[in-house]
């Protein structure tokens, strides 16, 4: 096969991109990503701009996911179990999310805190949303262990 006929089967960046956000996971994460900006807009206007670094993070943990995942590299990359990656980004990005935008809202300082708060509480149940939907990935990658003795021991 030549190389101008590989490069005609792989698509390119921005059909992957149109092919991956229709799917469910592909909308969850790049809502993710736009919920990551608006709070990072949010706190950066606020008094409390110390909170930058978890949306910020949490932001680029999910760019990152999401063009794994448009890409298709999870498959190349088989020494990481993906389906724990993501479930465990998700869940930590959602605990921390709601525990930091509550204490935000309830501080109550200043317009941009507390609507960084609200979009972080957003953000947070769309996390645990997006940790509930990995779960069935989970468990179809899980085998059981043997119960039964082996003849040979």
């Amino acid at each position: 096969m030549s190389e101008s006929a590989a490069r005609a089967e792989t698509p390119g960046y921005m059909e992957s991109f149109q092919n991956y956000v229709r799917t469910r996971k592909g909308t969850i994460l790049l809502v993710e990503i736009v919920l990551c900006i608006i709070v990072l807009i949010c706190y950066a206007a606020s008094r409390d701009p110390g909170y930058l670094a978890l949306a910020i993070c949490e932001m680029i943990f999910a760019i990152i996911i999401f063009i794994i995942f448009m890409r298709q590299l999870n498959k190349d990359l088989s020494f990481i179990h993906w389906p724990w990656t993501d479930f465990l980004r998700a869940a930590i990005g959602s605990l921390l999310f709601l525990i930091t935008s509550l204490i935000v809202v309830i501080r109550g300082r200043d317009g941009a805190g507390i609507a960084a708060g609200v979009f972080g509480i957003l953000t947070g149940i769309l996390f645990a949303y997006d940790a509930y939907t990995t779960i069935p990935a989970l468990r179809s990658k899980h085998t059981q262990a043997a119960t039964e003795p082996s003849d040979g021991v």
